[in-house]
């Protein structure tokens, strides 16, 4: 039972996870700005400013970095694997996406039924990508030094 507990109160993965969240709600911001209509469904998609998966991937980065020290290999390690995710958010992904985006539309020119419909944002552009990247520090960083872990927020809000 103290290992659950041990897990629900790390402030990385609390932190990184809000960062995360934070990313998926504002997208229906940035989806109603730029389209002008309030689409919540949009939080349990893939793609779309910000990236969700940069902001995740950064946030982690950076707070083993302010935890361990930016001269630990372990944050190196974290910042390549940081530099795939985005690499492949906005290369590989992004390219999937546009793939099936002309699936669909060879799809629709051949058939006015067509029974095959691919979903068309996997990826993110560079800057939703970048956007992202930026999203989870600012919440992590100032998060783990002024508040901290869950338990101690919880600490603060009800002693």
């Amino acid at each position: 039972m103290t290992e659950l507990l041990e897990l629900l109160d790390n402030q990385l993965l609390f932190w990184s996870l809000f960062s995360c969240i934070s990313a998926q709600i504002l997208k229906i911001v940035f989806y109603f700005f730029s389209v002008g209509e309030l689409r919540f469904g949009i939080v349990f998609e893939t793609g779309g400013m910000p990236s969700s998966h940069s902001a995740l991937i950064t946030s982690l980065t950076s707070g083993l970095g302010l935890s361990l020290g930016f001269d630990d290999p372990i944050f190196a390690l974290a910042v390549g694997i940081s530099l795939i995710v985005m690499y492949d958010a906005s290369g590989v992904r992004r390219s999937a996406g546009l793939q099936a985006k002309e699936i669909n539309r060879l799809s629709n020119n051949l058939d006015e039924t067509p029974t095959l419909k691919l979903k068309e944002t996997l990826g993110h552009t560079k800057l939703e990508v970048f956007v992202g990247s930026i999203l989870g520090p600012i919440i992590t960083l100032p998060g783990i030094v002024f508040l901290g872990s869950p338990s101690n927020i919880f600490s603060l809000i009800f002693n």
